[in-house]
């Protein structure tokens, strides 16, 4: 187990469960798989009253807000489906939670994340969500970036591709954090708690 401590003040952040996204195919995990696993750590973490914050990305109509940079792949064209970013049932309606809506991969750049986890006394998050490559990985990038201690659920996520899924957990995660299953983080959370 690669989990040494959960510290007095950590916050669950859960990236990009929305209708949108928990319903394409992923691998090595199902979408219904981490939204399963991202569900019974946010009702451990709710039920000791620690912050659980839910990412959703969404972007106008018109593409407008989305990024602009050159990339060589193309990005995913028209429109897309009404409700396709709104957070998904099992995860909804906690009013306690933060909800926090972003436009690029990553949760930290051009949202409130930072802000809110710091009033709150916050310092260190729990990462999970859809894709581990893209919008989990920046995130937790940005989260060490900005000095907290980062432990991210590796059954707790998954991605579109399972060699970058992997290199995501084996490579970058083990420099930005520790690592850990939703039962192992569960365990020791539970461990510090009153």
């Amino acid at each position: 187990m690669a989990l040494t401590t959960v510290d007095a003040n950590t916050a669950l952040v859960l990236i990009d469960l929305q209708n949108g996204i928990t319903g394409s195919p992923t691998t090595p995990y199902s979408g219904a798989e981490v939204v399963a696993r991202a569900t019974g750590l946010a009702d451990t973490f709710r039920a000791h009253g620690a912050t659980v914050v839910l990412v959703r990305v969404t972007f106008a109509p018109d593409g407008a807000d989305a990024p602009t940079g050159r990339t060589e792949s193309p990005r995913a064209g028209g429109t897309p489906p009404e409700g396709w970013d709104v957070i998904v049932d099992e995860l909804a309606g906690h009013p306690e939670d933060i909800v926090v809506t972003k436009r690029n991969w990553g949760a930290f750049h051009g949202t409130d994340l930072d802000v809110q986890l710091r009033r709150r006394g916050v310092t260190q998050i729990v990462l999970a969500g859809i894709a581990t490559s893209f919008g989990v990985e920046s995130t937790a990038r940005a989260a060490h970036e900005h000095g907290y201690h980062v432990t991210l659920a590796t059954d707790a996520m998954t991605d579109l591709n399972e060699d970058a899924h992997r290199n995501s957990i084996e490579r970058v995660f083990p420099r930005l954090g520790e690592t850990g299953t939703t039962a192992e983080i569960v365990e020791l959370f539970e461990k510090t708690r009153p």
